[in-house]
């Protein structure tokens, strides 16, 4: 993941953050999530974010399409997206949780993954559902997030991320 912080101000407009009295859940969509994340095609992997809580998690989806250039490769006669990508899909939502925190300024970058497991495989017309939870941040240059992929409720990946804001 390379996540370059930028204007903490390109939140959705449209949306209100959700208090007691509303459940509106606060979105980004494409625009505003090319605003946050510096990833570009064929690299940006998240479509859409439906869900985001300040500084403690977010929900994006990912639609997978035929079109993506690793299909050609990955594999002839059966296509199946690298569990790479959905790594890194799960690190680009979670890009989203950083980039919102006040005082982290930078470049976030992997620094780890634990305890990745690969379910079931992806596969073109799937639409991930990716969900990111910050676990901790020690001096807003170290972090730790709990991420998942699941496709229509099923599990597909999980595991542990850990990343190191540069300056």
């Amino acid at each position: 993941m390379a996540t370059v912080i930028q204007d903490k101000a390109h939140t959705n407009q449209e949306s209100q953050p959700a208090t007691a009295e509303s459940s509106t859940p606060i979105t980004f969509n494409l625009e505003q999530i090319q605003a946050l994340l510096p990833h570009r095609y064929p690299f940006a992997l998240v479509d859409r974010i439906i869900d985001y809580v300040p500084g403690k998690q977010a929900v994006g989806l990912k639609n997978v399409t035929f079109n993506e250039p690793h299909f050609q490769g990955h594999f002839p006669g059966r296509p199946i997206m690298p569990g790479v990508l959905i790594v890194e899909a799960m690190a680009q939502v979670g890009g989203i949780v950083l980039t919102q925190m006040p005082g982290v300024n930078g470049l976030c970058m992997f620094a780890g993954i634990d305890k990745v497991r690969f379910r079931r495989p992806v596969v073109p017309g799937d639409q991930l559902v990716i969900t990111t939870e910050l676990l901790s941040v020690r001096g807003l240059k170290f972090g730790k997030m709990q991420a998942k992929a699941e496709v229509d409720d099923q599990l597909v990946c999980e595991g542990t991320l850990m990343f190191s804001v540069v300056e």
